[in-house]
């Protein structure tokens, strides 16, 4: 199988790319700037978005595209960053869907990142596919527009896979939610109710791939582990594996002055379950919060 993968040399992007390539599938990454080198398996190869816009043929014969180009959302929110963060998401979906009209042969799949975020928070209900968007702060309207530029992709099968907090060593959140812990000076975030649905990257990688494999996966799909936390649950269980302390909170108005409107991201959240995926037979290897927590920090699993 020949995949496409643009946003190819982030957090995500990079374990999808090497899971691609260890599985013997050929792999074309699109990004800003080649960033090819001599280390370069044979079945990897690079182009750039100018390059794909001025020949599309650049993905003739791909079977499948992953779309996880965007700009990172952790930043401070002004209003440059905003626009930034949803214009990128717009142009990729847009480039993506210009180069597939244009190819004789088109995919069979595209596979393009959203968010939970769409599901707006709330400390009580709990979302699956089926719950309503609920468009209520400036992350779920980014998410609610991305998903609409990706509608107009004209392949025979589009999956929105509407991303939860994805939890890896080699970037991504947990180190920096680590870091407090490590230094003995962890504790609950906010009122520590807050919903955290959250995915550890080996399951992130395997679905994505589900996702592309399986016909069954089209429409809205939620990454995110079976056994949402809240953010109380998640410091203690992570405290417990590191054997630090669990003592320190951290107020909502610290967060606040310290991130802006990105502290939406730790003092609030949505229990989100992955209904489609279970649905359709996928196995989670992390399922629980304490399995993906030892595993990140070279612990010992709990029996």
């Amino acid at each position: 199988m020949k995949v496409a993968v643009t946003g190819g040399t982030g957090f995500i992007g990079r374990a999808l790319v090497k899971a691609l390539l260890e599985r013997g599938d050929e792999v074309l990454v699109i990004s800003r700037q080649t960033g090819a080198s001599l280390a370069d398996p044979q079945n990897l190869h690079r182009i750039t978005w100018s390059m794909l816009e001025a020949a599309p043929s650049g993905m003739e014969g791909v079977d499948a595209v992953v779309n996880l180009a965007g700009e990172s959302i952790n930043q401070r929110w002004n209003d440059a960053a905003k626009a930034l963060i949803l214009q990128s998401r717009l142009d990729a979906a847009e480039r993506i869907g210009n180069a597939v009209a244009a190819l004789a042969n088109k995919p069979s799949v595209v596979v393009n990142a959203s968010g939970i975020s769409i599901y707006g928070t709330s400390e009580s209900e709990t979302f699956d596919e089926r719950s309503a968007p609920n468009i209520t702060d400036f992350l779920s309207e980014v998410v609610k527009h991305w998903e609409a530029a990706a509608d107009i992709i004209d392949v025979p099968r589009l999956v929105k896979v509407r991303v939860g907090v994805v939890l890896g060593t080699e970037g991504g959140a947990f180190p920096k939610m680590a870091l407090p812990f490590r230094l003995f000076a962890g504790g609950r975030v906010g009122s520590g109710k807050q919903w955290l649905s959250w995915i550890h990257i080996r399951d992130m990688t395997r679905l994505l791939l589900f996702c592309i494999d399986n016909p069954r996966m089209e429409g809205p799909v939620n990454a995110a582990a079976p056994v949402p936390v809240t953010n109380d649950q998640f410091g203690r269980a992570l405290a417990a594996a590191m054997r630090r302390p669990y003592l320190f909170p951290v107020p909502a108005f610290v967060m606040k002055a310290i991130f802006g409107e990105l502290s939406v991201l730790l003092l609030e959240g949505q229990r989100v379950v992955p209904g489609k995926a279970l649905e359709a037979g996928f196995e989670f290897r992390y399922p629980t919060i304490e399995s993906a927590i030892h595993q990140l920090t070279g612990k010992s699993s709990p029996m």
